[in-house]
């Protein structure tokens, strides 16, 4: 594929939104100064406590663009179909990068033409677990759940992908991408002075303009996602406690672990503060099942994930990736509680 340029004009509409909304915000600080006050400090202090995970992952995947590094995972991700989603899904399952500092490298993938298939295997598989992960997860939650959340990530990536091959001659799998700003500077449409693998990214003047932008255009990402999430789990905070969400997914009601997907998982934000989250409330009497439910849930259909995503892809493959999000998270969460419950 030929390269394109480094980098593309803005739109003319951008200052336009930007005024909108910031009148939109100043509406609703004189509106609701108290509560807009608090939601803010809760935003940066939010913003504080996942910076020493996020910020390396932000580094990694600007080095993978500027290394060219994303050309190895490009072929990865060449072939059968079939071959490909298990690759893409078991790359995911073990990937220690969130979903939201990914994103650079599939969107790159998708714009280089790279099948959303294999994409969407890695998409729903990587932000569920990961080594670290997995360890803290046996630590604080007992071996049968990190094993069953790695498992469940890694069949939700299959889960995922088979499915999406199946719309494969549809015109939006073909052009999964949004055709914004926000998707170009996220492309690996790059110079062809970096069109090859060079690990010393600091040996190499466009290697470095690129590592920059890239490192920019993911924070410019994580910042416009992470502030609204952060700002609706301050709300969600105020509104449901441990004790009362135990209610609705304890071990006597049927619809336990529907609830912990569509209930539990838009508030989960961080998967390790998540962790000590879902000890309380299986202490409160949560189902194992809703429990894990709740984990896989989290990571690929929560706030944080789902607006990740959001601006770049286009609707019909973003509702896809919801809806496989949540029927595999409903499905691995029912095998869960038959095989633990």
């Amino acid at each position: 594929m030929t390269d394109q340029t480094c980098s593309k004009p803005l739109s003319g509409q951008r200052q336009w939104r930007i005024g909108i909304l910031f009148t939109i915000f100043a509406l609703c600080v004189m509106i609701w100064p108290g509560p807009i006050k608090n939601a803010l400090i809760f935003s940066l202090w939010g913003l504080i406590q996942v910076a020493p995970m996020v910020v390396p992952g932000i580094i990694v995947a600007a080095w993978i663009i500027a290394s060219g590094a994303d050309t190895l995972v490009r072929k990865a991700f060449e072939g059968r179909t079939l071959a490909t989603v298990l690759t893409a899904a078991a790359i995911g399952a073990i990937t220690p990068v969130c979903g939201v500092t990914v994103l650079p490298l599939m969107v790159g993938l998708l714009a280089a033409g790279v099948p959303l298939a294999p994409i969407m295997a890695f998409w729903l598989s990587s932000p569920v677990t990961d080594p670290a992960m997995l360890a803290t997860t046996a630590a604080t939650l007992g071996m049968p759940f990190a094993l069953g959340k790695t498992i469940g990530a890694f069949g939700l990536g299959i889960f995922g992908g088979t499915t999406t091959a199946l719309f494969l001659k549809k015109s939006w799998y073909v052009n999964a991408l949004r055709n914004n700003s926000l998707s170009r500077q996220l492309s690996t449409k790059r110079c062809s002075a970096i069109a090859s693998y060079n690990p010393r990214i600091w040996t190499d003047p466009a290697r470095r303009q690129a590592f920059k932008g890239q490192a920019l255009a993911t924070l410019r990402l994580i910042l416009i996602c992470l502030i609204p999430a952060f700002a609706a789990e301050y709300a969600l905070n105020a509104a449901i406690t441990p004790g009362a969400l135990a209610n609705y997914v304890g071990k006597d009601q049927w619809w336990a672990i529907p609830a912990a997907v569509f209930v539990g998982a838009p508030a989960y934000i961080d998967g390790y503060a998540a962790l000590p989250l879902t000890r309380a409330l299986i202490d409160n009497g949560m189902s194992a099942g809703a429990a894990m439910a709740f984990l896989i849930s989290g990571g690929v259909v929560s706030i944080w994930g789902a607006m990740a995503i959001a601006p770049v892809l286009r609707l019909k493959p973003f509702l896809l990736y919801l809806a496989l999000a949540v029927t595999g998270s409903l499905a691995i969460g029912y095998v869960f509680e038959w095989t633990f419950g």
